[in-house]
């Protein structure tokens, strides 16, 4: 992804639990609020409640000195499969076990080295975002919608970029150089979708990632996803996918692309 694609997306919203105060200050230092979200929860309903609020991208439970609350947090992973959890701590013998339990009994995605790793937690985080996991198993769909164009690609990188939340034309359109009414008339061009349809469909297919969590219930997903109710996620599912939002978790990626193209659902009358 280019610079510039870089530079329009969204930055990482992350949750941390258990945080001592050196921990604390590495997380900011990493993600500080030009650069991220960094959500500092106190015990396992704050980290469910942020969960279930808005758009998280990683939960970081420092494992330093775990205790039952620790674990009650970190068991949380098996509920949010689709959102990495990452243990973080020193590498001393006394806590490796403590780090090895959390990514082989829980299934944790990784490891960070607290003193190792401190100059590049923010590199090492990125790509196991929710967001960067979304638009790699989704870059390749282009080809399928019938986005041939280098600007329909780039155009493609950028909406799947934002992990499924809101994204308006107009954002887009900046960070190509082109007017919004310009943009969509290139998008939409040589019987390609339109590019609000696109758009709509890649939140679709984030909120039928989410749906598969178990930890999540189609309330929750409309609402970390921005949209207006269960009931506008349901409408919506209807118009782009022709399925009720209730099927979403057990629909592939590939299966919702597929019937968005062979229904022919990807032009409205506006083309903006």
């Amino acid at each position: 992804m280019s610079e510039l694609e870089a530079g329009t997306l969204p930055q990482p919203a992350v949750v941390a639990f258990g945080a001592r105060e050196r921990a604390r200050d590495l997380l900011k230092r990493s993600l500080p609020r030009r650069r991220g979200r960094l959500t500092l929860a106190r015990n396992r309903a704050e980290v469910l409640a942020a969960l279930k609020e808005s758009y998280t991208d990683a939960v970081v439970v420092d494992l330093a000195q775990p205790t039952d609350e620790h674990w009650a947090v970190a068991r949380l992973a098996r509920e949010f499969p689709s959102i990495p959890f990452l243990a973080l701590g020193p590498l001393r013998p006394n806590e490796a076990p403590h780090l090895a339990r959390a990514c082989g009994e829980f299934e944790f995605a990784d490891l960070l080295v607290e003193g190792a790793e401190d100059a590049v937690i923010r590199e090492l985080l990125l790509p196991l975002t929710s967001t960067s996991r979304f638009a790699d198993a989704l870059r390749g769909a282009d080809g399928a919608l019938g986005l041939t164009s280098d600007l329909q690609r780039m155009v493609w990188r950028l909406v799947v970029g934002h992990g499924g939340r809101t994204v308006r034309t107009e954002t887009i359109a900046d960070a190509v150089g082109l007017t919004r009414e310009h943009l969509s008339r290139r998008f939409s061009a040589d019987g390609a979708p339109n590019l609000k349809r696109v758009i709509d469909l890649a939140r679709i297919l984030a909120a039928a990632d989410l749906s598969k969590n178990p930890g999540y219930d189609l309330p929750d997903v409309s609402r970390v996803l921005g949209f207006a109710s269960a009931s506008h996620l349901s409408s919506s599912c209807q118009r782009l996918i022709g399925v009720k939002s209730s099927s979403l978790a057990r629909l592939r990626p590939g299966d919702l692309v597929d019937r968005f193209v062979k229904q022919g659902r990807g032009r409205s009358r506006a083309a903006v």
